[in-house]
């Protein structure tokens, strides 16, 4: 069963939506609580993996960065949660959901480069994350563009590897 958060916890995740550089001490201030009830919330949400603090780009201003929504029609058989899981481990993937409608899962991915690293990514990385035959079809939606999309950079774009081909 998913975890409610209190009210206290909610005003900081919401002071921390708005700007994640707020430190401790500010955060304590606006909140009218004390800097050690700050440390300890903050220490429990992320330990409890209910809070990631991270910086996010806005996909707007980054024209080598592609984005694409993943629609995926799968044979989950009652198991599309399970596919979604490990489709959301891969490289380049931000997010993988069931959903309903059209689609049994939507994935949301981010490649930096060219339209191949995206063809690798929707043509062999995701259909390899399922057993044979598990993702019937697949639908590719190139984002054309964006409002107010922020991302952070999910594993495999601006990698070490990759910034060596760039500068090479």
């Amino acid at each position: 069963m998913r975890e409610h958060l209190d009210q206290t916890d909610r005003r900081l995740v919401k002071l921390l939506s708005q700007d994640a550089q707020l430190g401790v001490n500010h955060l304590a201030e606006k909140m009218a609580i004390s800097v050690p009830t700050v440390r300890v919330r903050l220490r429990g949400l992320v330990g409890r993996n209910l809070l990631k603090i991270v910086g996010l780009l806005n996909l707007t201003e980054r024209p080598e960065l592609i984005s694409a929504i993943v629609g995926i029609n799968a044979l989950g058989r009652g198991r599309a949660r399970e596919l979604a899981q490990r489709i959301s481990e891969l490289p380049f993937v931000n997010s993988a959901c069931v959903v309903t409608g059209r689609f049994d899962i939507i994935v949301d991915v981010t490649v930096a480069g060219d339209v191949d690293d995206l063809y690798r990514v929707t043509s062999e990385l995701i259909p390899g994350a399922g057993e044979p035959g598990e993702i019937v079809r697949s639908e590719t939606f190139v984002v054309m563009a964006a409002c107010n999309k922020w991302v952070s950079l999910p594993e495999g774009c601006w990698s070490e590897e990759n910034m060596r081909k760039e500068t090479a």
